[in-house]
């Protein structure tokens, strides 16, 4: 419908409003009148009451070949019929399908002359002279709209949101009693429907209530707005020249494709034999296999085992997730003696001191399985979502090798820029041959039992090569593969791989493998904000290789084999004998369960399971693992209370032990917990009272329930993050005090049964593969056996920090002179010298020398050697005597600029001029930002070799 006519139906509208009966009562609103009008469309005249008539079947003329259609049969075209069709059943508020209201707007549209020809009746021949008018046929359509429900859906097409249109009665009562209707109507059409909705509100009451309801009602999505060309004008030249360029390359693939397939049917044209085969497979549905295009060939096709094809990535070591701390405020740059930065509330301190601890007093291959790396020089990996041949990488890096040109990147390393948008990387990925995330037809729910699906996922993880490709085949796909998992190895340095005590120990690359697929599912929670509140795909929409990087993690962790005995999914799901004397007997027994990380154990289970996933398999992982986290929280929660809390909690659950849903209250497990718990040594040590001390916490049910959601958020937002990149699904948005309900249900904890209206619980979300007690009792019996050796020890293992805030930069002072008198006469801690270009870490506030050669160690000069210690090879310091900034990243090293400026906006570089600075809060934004999402490599160009001497 065109804007001339759309306003002329609101201006009519608006101007039969004005001239009708200014109130309306209910009865005469119930009873239509005799009169009738437009084929029995509405009961009435009164323009009030007709706003608010559902219309269920409009009868229109259509041609005879029009689908998805209900022709009205001769018996059924009496009006009396057409009105019991109209008043039948309650209407709902939906729009049409669009492909439908595009078919019938065209009919619509036609001229009046086409549109009045008497239908015509059908003949036996179905053939009709080009050029003759179509035969046309009486059809009914389904609508279900009112006058009111179309204003409002119109509303929300012109504002371009969903749910625009919010009622402004509902805030405030004394608009709908004294209507401030403007005199004269201006506005645009936003505010023409509005003031049309608030006339009719302000005249009738059910009026007011129907427009409530189905402003109530979850609206269809608006379609977005098409770029006009006033807005295409508006273009970057460099944005349309790679438009134009992307074209280019696709052009050039169909046609290479469509050579190649001529070329093939050509040489195939005689040999009859392959025609059978031919006209069986097409037969066949097939499942849509995932196509890749190119971009040194311009060829598109599958990854194959013979010809894979890969993603061009960049791997490089991080240690950002290692800087997030408690703390949501950031640490302050020191600028006096008495301040002073301590690394031991960072999360790399917090999970170092872990692992030592539990390397001290339990065995060594099981405590590699308790806990996750990488959160000191972990390998990041990201891409810029471009494919191309692995083979055609080989050809383009042998020209790089011939290319005399100055490059900036080490082309010996196996560095290179992208062939179609430059950006640098120094992998590729191979991609996995075989169908779409969202095609993949292990997405579809089964019936079976959770004790079922149990033994299923005990069968395939000790079932050893599984694995649809595996390495012994030697195939194109398999070496490549194994390629790439040397290059994220060499990403990173051996320190930050090597926790074992015996060193190279194959359980050194267990940890290694399934900590690579942690931190990045880590790092892109941070790059979210921390949370999953905001839903949707990743951030980088198409440029996630995290299903890739699954498959590669996947493939070499099936090479290893976990003992039955020794597999942690055993003591999940299945009920042991205890004995009593084995803690005793062996001197470094097993990690307890309760002492694992679950999110580690999440891992180990997918991975260690054949690829592609199931997705029944998937959530029965889950839900057991939900009960072990639960179970810890649970401990947590009694060892941070006071022995007055634990001993009211234990007896005031233990009265509803006998209830039917006992297994699925927190009180009853907590009182279990406690009981359990408590015939160690865990609570009689004087280290309870002071944790109590240090948390003086008044306990309720709802501050116990916000503490148990806390402590399993993290492990939900990674189960999600997985679930989306495995499956395909789209995470939902929500608020951030519903984000546990909604990650929960999303990740098929919840039954379906759940009533919401209720507080929620998180206890609902329970589901025991074994009776809850007795396994229960059987996880605690282990912790009660360490801690009557070692009760503080025990105590602190229970107690994780799980509640980490995003990771910042230092924070800056306001004024440059600040640091400068504080730092440019600051003697070096090394050399005890004053340094003559001093400089200081962003990250942790170090003071180093820059090109000292009095801090030179092992021909690695201080700024070199300490952005390897504390950001495993990327350093930002800021240079006192100049003001600027620099950043290393590997054996590169760049000039980013300078966050302080002038009163003119203005850098001083050098302090060459002398003008006061200030500190400029956005740049000092965009370096932090820069330097979580890992982007200066693509951001910063001007990049040179320091050659170890800064």
């Amino acid at each position: 419908m065109s804007e001339h006519v759309l306003c002329m139906v609101l201006y009519l509208i608006e101007l039969g409003l004005e001239n009708s009966a200014e109130e309306e009562s209910d009865e005469e609103a119930s009873v239509g009148g005799p009169e009738r009008c437009h084929d029995s469309w509405f009961p009435g005249s009164n323009l009030v009451s007709n706003m608010r008539h559902f219309i269920n079947y409009v009868r229109v003329r259509v041609p005879e070949t029009a689908p998805e259609v209900k022709r009205d049969s001769p018996a059924s075209t009496s009006s009396d019929n057409l009105g019991s069709l109209q008043n039948s059943g309650t209407a709902q508020v939906f729009s049409l399908v669009a492909e439908r209201r595009k078919k019938f707007q065209e009919i619509i549209n036609r001229s009046s002359s086409e549109a009045n020809q008497v239908v015509r009746p059908k003949t036996s021949s179905k053939w009709s002279a080009p050029g003759s008018a179509p035969q046309l046929t009486t059809a009914i359509l389904e609508i279900k709209e009112s006058i009111l429900s179309l204003l409002i859906k119109l509303h929300h097409k012109l504002s371009g949101k969903q749910n625009s249109y919010y009622p402004p009665w509902l805030d405030d009562i004394e608009i709908l009693i004294q209507p401030e209707i403007p005199k004269y109507s201006h506005g645009d059409g936003i505010t023409a429907v509005e003031r049309i909705l608030l006339k009719a509100a302000s005249q009738s009451r059910m009026n007011k209530r129907i427009i409530e309801e189905i402003c109530r009602k979850v609206t269809p999505p608006v379609p977005p707005k098409k770029v006009t060309a006033a807005e295409k004008k508006t273009l970057d030249k460099e944005e349309r020249r790679q438009k134009a360029r992307e074209r280019q390359q696709k052009l050039l693939a169909e046609f290479a494709s469509r050579q190649k397939s001529f070329m093939e049917t050509a040489m195939d044209v005689d040999s009859p034999e392959n025609d059978i085969p031919m006209e069986i497979t097409t037969a066949e549905p097939q499942v849509s296999e995932a196509v890749y295009d190119c971009v040194i060939c311009g060829q598109s096709g599958p990854s194959s085992e013979d010809r894979p094809t890969g993603l061009v990535v960049l791997l490089q070591a991080s240690s950002v997730l290692g800087q997030c701390r408690d703390n949501v405020e950031p640490k302050k740059l020191p600028i006096s003696e008495e301040e002073q930065i301590y690394p031991w509330d960072t999360c790399a301190a917090v999970h170092d001191v872990r692992l030592s601890l539990l390397q001290r007093y339990f065995k060594d291959s099981s405590c590699l399985l308790a806990v996750s790396i990488g959160w000191e020089g972990g390998v990041y990996v990201q891409t810029c979502g471009h494919t191309l041949h692995i083979d055609c990488h080989k050809s383009y890096m042998e020209s790089l090798r011939n290319d005399q040109v100055l490059q900036g990147f080490s082309v010996d390393k196996g560095e290179f820029t992208c062939p179609l948008c430059r950006q640098f990387a120094n992998s590729v990925l191979p991609c996995y041959p075989g169908s779409n995330v969202e095609n993949n037809p292990w997405q579809r729910p089964s019936n079976k039992s959770i004790q079922d699906l149990i033994k299923e996922v005990e069968e395939l993880q000790g079932r050893p090569g599984a694995f649809p490709v595996s390495i012994s085949s030697e195939t194109n796909l398999s070496k490549e593969m194994e390629s790439v998992m040397k290059d994220i190895k060499n990403t990173t340095q051996k320190k930050y791989r090597d926790y074992s005590k015996t060193p190279g120990s194959p359980d050194n690359d267990f940890l290694f493998m399934y900590s690579v697929a942690r931190t990045n599912l880590e790092l892109e929670l941070i790059h979210r904000g921390g949370n999953l509140c905001s839903g949707g795909a990743s951030t980088a929409g198409k440029r996630s290789c995290l299903n890739q990087l699954f498959h590669v993690l996947a493939l070499h962790m099936r090479l290893y084999s976990i003992d039955s005995e020794y597999n942690p999914w055993r003591k999940l799901t299945q009920l042991e004998e205890m004995n009593p004397q084995l803690g005793y007997e062996e001197q470094q027994p097993e990690v307890p369960i309760l002492y694992h990380d679950v999110t580690s154990l999440l891992l180990i289970q997918i991975l260690m399971m054949p690829q592609p996933l199931r997705k029944d398999h998937f959530t029965c992982i889950v839900k057991v693992l939900f009960t072990l986290l639960y179970t810890q929280a649970l401990a947590a929660l009694s060892v941070k209370c006071s022995e007055e809390d634990r001993s009211a909690w234990k007896h005031a659950g233990a009265l509803k032990k006998s209830t039917c849903d006992a297994e699925k209250s927190y009180e009853v497990l907590l009182s279990f917990v406690i009981s359990e718990l408590f015939k160690g040594k865990l609570y009689h040590e004087e280290g309870t009272q002071e944790c109590a001390m240090v948390n003086p916490i008044a306990w309720s049910p709802e501050s116990m329930e916000k503490c148990l959601q806390d402590f399993c958020l993290p492990f939900l937002r990674i189960t999600s993050l997985l679930q989306h990149h495995l499956f395909g699904e789209d995470l939902p948005s929500c608020q951030e005090e519903e984000e546990f309900s909604v990650l929960a249900s999303c990740l098929g904890l919840l039954p379906t049964f759940y009533q919401t209206e209720h507080p929620f619980i998180s206890a609902s979300c329970l589901d025991w593969p074994v009776p809850a007690f007795d396994i229960i009792t059987q996880w605690c019996f282990e912790i009660k056996s360490f801690t009557e050796r070692h009760a503080e020890q025990g105590k602190a293992l229970l107690i994780q920090e799980s509640k980490w805030k995003l990771p910042h930069l230092l924070q800056l002072p306001e004024n440059y002179n600040t640091i400068f008198q504080y730092y440019h006469r600051k003697t070096c801690s090394v050399c005890t010298k004053v340094p003559k270009d001093p400089a200081v870490c962003l990250v942790c506030g170090t003071f180093v020398c820059l090109k000292g050669l009095c801090c030179k160690q092992q021909s690695y000069c201080e700024c070199v050697l300490h952005s390897q210690n504390c950001g495993a090879g990327t350093g930002i310091f800021l240079l006192i005597n100049a003001s600027v900034i620099i950043i290393i990243r590997g054996h590169r090293f760049c000039l980013w600029g300078s966050v302080y400026l002038d009163a003119h906006g203005e850098e001083d570089r050098d302090l060459r001029r002398g003008k006061p600075l200030y500190i400029c809060k956005e740049r000092y934004k965009v370096l932090e930002q820069q330097w979580i999402s890992h982007t200066f490599d693509h951001i910063n160009k001007r990049w040179g070799p320091h050659y170890n001497g800064l």
